[in-house]
């Protein structure tokens, strides 16, 4: 599982001309799954997520975390993170789940980010072609991978 974290002072993903989420202060996550996650790839992926202090306290440092700012998540599906690129000029995606694994993977995702997450939880469409606009503050820019 990978993960591109972006802390957000705002965000939204829109399909065609319809708005599927936005979310004030928080966290985008562009999410990618491989064949072999499983559930506890997905709970070890959630908890670390909401417990990364990637949020500035009074003095400016990076020590709060998204619970402790109860923030909001964008949750997005990409499965261009599994792009390789070492060889010729166009990715591979060989190492990306299919559809039939990586949509109850991303599901599940979501269920337990909406389970343990403070603020809201949006997300966009799986597979479907979409528009990320965010505002990036810091900029922070993580990635994350088990």
């Amino acid at each position: 599982m990978r993960v591109v974290l972006q802390r957000v002072s705002r965000a939204e993903v829109t399909i065609g001309a319809e708005v599927a989420g936005t979310i004030g202060p928080g966290l985008v996550l562009l999410v990618g799954f491989a064949d072999t996650d499983e559930e506890d790839t997905l709970r070890w992926m959630a908890n670390k997520i909401l417990g990364l202090r990637v949020f500035s306290d009074e003095e400016g440092k990076m020590n709060l975390s998204l619970q402790d700012v109860e923030g909001d998540l964008l949750v997005v599906s990409q499965f261009t993170l599994y792009g390789d690129t070492r060889k010729g000029r166009r990715p591979s995606f060989v190492e990306a789940a299919e559809p039939p694994v990586a949509i109850p993977l991303y599901e599940a995702f979501l269920r337990l980010l909406e389970e343990e997450a403070p603020g809201r939880v949006e997300s966009g469409e799986f597979g479907a072609m979409m528009d990320v606009e965010l505002v990036n503050e810091g900029p922070v820019t993580l990635v994350l991978e088990r």
